[in-house]
């Protein structure tokens, strides 16, 4: 075996040793009502004691999956999102378990919510009953990027996977470090510009600014709110068009 096998193989059993130890510092009842997600992988137990953060309801019945504990947006940064792009026809590009949909479904008249993974579809259904607003919800399997050119709306939500959580470790986050592998965050935005101008982008904290003013093209605006929760920075995100509320 090489060095580099050697060493690869040296962070596995550190990372295993480090879950081996978060399991016994928890007491053994409580590791059984885990979710089973959370019981497989206890590095997400972070995000686990920060559920009611993510979802204030919980408790009455929220669901996910390993992917989502991480990539769910926090229910006071959505919210906020929800009131900014209030309006009669909204579309979630990237819905995941719902975090977003739900709470635009509280001020939008419609939302259309798009995953390409039919179990983040089956989720984001279940967290939309326990929030009462599936009746304002259309939730459909499929490629955002094949759906867009078919699809009208009066905003379009993007919260696009940003790679997992070690997005957070480089100093400056690229926009088309985004789904590189479907053409980068440009692209991702050239092709919501043919629905609508109006585009809510929610990007990584550390996203590189000017490449994200320059989407919106010569002569044109984009605004960058920086998200926090409890006096941390969490996330930014881009807005466009008419959903501009400064002339800054």
């Amino acid at each position: 075996m090489g060095s580099d096998g050697i060493l690869k193989n040296k962070r596995r059993r550190i990372r295993e040793l480090k879950n081996v130890t978060k399991r016994q510092r928890l007491d053994p009842k409580l590791f059984k009502r885990l979710p089973a997600e959370i019981q497989k992988d206890t590095s997400l137990l972070k995000y686990w004691r920060s559920r009611y953060r993510l979802f204030k309801k919980y408790d009455q019945g929220i669901k996910l999956d390993g992917e989502s504990w991480y990539s769910a947006t926090p229910e006071v940064i959505s919210r906020m999102i929800a009131e900014r792009c209030k309006c009669d026809l909204i579309i979630d590009g990237f819905c995941g378990a719902g975090s977003n949909s739900i709470q635009f479904a509280l001020t939008s008249k419609k939302v259309i919510a798009i995953d390409i993974d039919p179990i983040k579809i089956e989720l984001a259904r279940n967290n939309a009953k326990v929030y009462g607003v599936s009746d304002r919800i259309e939730f459909i399997i499929g490629d955002y990027y094949a759906l867009a050119p078919t699809l009208k709306a009066d905003v379009v939500f993007l919260a696009p996977p940003w790679g997992g959580p070690k997005y957070s470790q480089k100093t400056t986050f690229n926009i088309d470090d985004i789904m590189p592998n479907n053409g980068g965050g440009k692209h991702l935005y050239e092709l919501t510009r043919q629905i609508t101008k109006n585009i809510a982008f929610f990007l990584p904290k550390n996203i590189e600014h000017k490449q994200c003013i320059s989407l919106a093209g010569p002569g044109n605006l984009a605004e960058i709110e920086s998200n926090y929760l409890n006096n941390r920075l969490n996330s930014k995100t881009l807005y466009y068009g008419d959903l501009i509320t400064t002339n800054n």
